[in-house]
């Protein structure tokens, strides 16, 4: 996975984090249990701080496809995307070159890695 790919991971689960410790229903049944949602300050900052290391062009990919989907980036397992589950064509390969532009599924348009 090229490091363009793994910032783009770590964002997605940044900003899923953040999602789910906002999300009233996840948070009563956190407390429920006896947690504490904490520290979401500190997550906002650290996804701005890597917001800020992304190239322009893959943030501005990355936030199209977000508007649409919750899961941006995801692998490739055996050939079938993991975000619409559909089949790549064979010409697509697991030596993608690591220039622009990302790899990106034909059929949901999400960004791809392979396993």
């Amino acid at each position: 996975m090229s490091d363009r790919v793994q910032m783009l991971v770590a964002l997605q689960d940044l900003e899923l984090m953040i999602r789910e410790a906002e999300d009233p229903t996840s948070k009563e049944t956190e407390e429920a249990l006896g947690f504490t949602m904490q520290g979401i300050e500190k997550l906002q900052m650290d996804c701005e701080q890597l917001r800020k290391k992304i190239p322009k062009p893959d943030l501005r990919l990355y936030d199209r496809i977000r508007r649409r989907y919750h899961r941006v980036v995801v692998p490739v397992v055996s050939r079938i995307c993991t975000g619409c589950f559909q089949g790549l064509p064979t010409s697509r390969t697991r030596t993608i070159p690591t220039s622009r532009p990302l790899p990106t599924c034909e059929s949901c348009g999400r960004i791809l890695y392979w396993l």
